[in-house]
């Protein structure tokens, strides 16, 4: 398969820059796999195509500034050496030895190694090495939840590019049940969901479940290859616990549905099914590099809400499997763009069973 396969033409007028109020009155395109048909809804109808005992899991990542703005200069010794450089560094996740982290670097070809860069008075991180796939090694001299704790204080919020301001509030850029830190994108699918929609779907008798997956590379690097194959999945922490692992377990053995928010959840759910045997999850923490194309054969997710997705990304790659053809995923894709939907992390919702 060729990336460009995955393309589509989007009038740019169509990128949400923020969230409608309420989220759950963002458009809702419903689409039926198997009739290979779309209706047009709004969010809150989407308690009406869940079934009592469906198994909602979503994605409990939370954001946290992730986006620094420093000056980066060299130091022997005390001595300053060079002029200061303006430097925005994004933080993408802590390395196993304690205060390296993996971060991307804006202008790159600045920043070397031994560069000392300073976000604060109390805040930076000295320059260790530059990967040859663009991404930079760091050192802090604090653990990873300090690191977070300072970006949370000085940094920004890591929207993507196509959103222009930042939010006037942090709370705009989470979900409602957000609670595990980590994650340096939004998992932005479960926008869409107030208490509202979430009492309605306990009412209904609908169970709920979490996975983490703290959003990095694997979710919004682009696709830089002709062909999909020859992309690298960059590799996102993932933690199913005990108790979630055998909720959604039994609904498999007992045939009810698990409803999956958001491409984080598949990924997470299918990867670690991978690691089991005849469909089930098992308790999990480490990473996962879930690559899912057309062709994919899906163990444990039966039903997907997810936001509509870039031209070329891995996530639009991920739901054309899941509605098992490319082609009527590109047509709903063209249904949106003529309907008016709105796009992206901000955008409307779509729901596929």
């Amino acid at each position: 398969m060729k990336t460009v396969d995955f393309d589509y033409i989007l009038p740019k007028e169509l990128i949400a820059q923020r969230s409608v109020v309420p989220r759950d009155s963002s458009r809702l395109m419903v689409i039926n796999r198997e009739k290979k048909l779309c209706e047009h809804k709004i969010f809150s109808d989407v308690v009406d195509y869940f079934k009592k005992g469906d198994v909602l899991v979503w994605n409990n990542s939370k954001v946290f500034k992730a986006r620094l703005l420093g000056k980066m200069h060299s130091r022997t010794g005390r001595d300053l050496v060079n002029h200061m450089r303006d430097v925005e560094i994004f933080l993408v996740r802590p390395m196993e030895n304690v205060g390296v982290w993996k971060v991307l670097a804006k202008p790159g070809k600045h920043v070397l190694p031994g560069m000392t860069i300073s976000f604060a008075e109390d805040f930076y991180c000295n320059v260790m090495l530059k990967e040859e796939n663009g991404t930079v090694l760091v050192q802090f001299p604090y653990n990873a939840a300090t690191v977070r704790r300072k970006a949370n204080q000085h940094g920004h919020i890591p929207i993507p590019p196509y959103v222009k301001d930042e939010p006037e509030q942090f709370e705009f850029y989470q979900t409602v049940y957000a609670k595990e830190e980590g994650s340096v994108a939004a998992p932005t699918a479960g926008f869409h969901f107030t208490p509202r929609v979430i009492e309605a779907l306990k009412k209904k008798g609908v169970d709920f479940a979490e996975v983490t997956l703290h959003v990095g590379l694997g979710t919004f690097l682009p696709v830089k290859s002709e062909d999909v194959e020859d992309h690298i999945m960059h590799g996102e922490w993932v933690e199913i616990t005990e108790e979630n692992a055998e909720k959604i377990n039994t609904a498999k053995q007992e045939g009810r549905r698990i409803v999956a928010v958001g491409t984080t959840s598949v990924r997470t759910l299918e990867g670690v099914a991978q690691f089991g045997s005849g469909g089930r999850v098992n308790a999990y923490e480490g990473d996962i590099n879930m690559f899912i194309l057309p062709g994919f054969t899906f163990q444990i997710v039966d039903v997907l809400i997810t936001n509509f997705h870039l031209p070329k990304s891995t996530l639009l790659m991920l739901v054309s499997a899941f509605a098992g053809d490319r082609e009527f995923m590109l047509r709903c894709y063209e249904e949106a763009v003529s309907q008016r939907y709105r796009f992206f992390s901000f955008g409307d919702a779509m729901i596929i069973y």
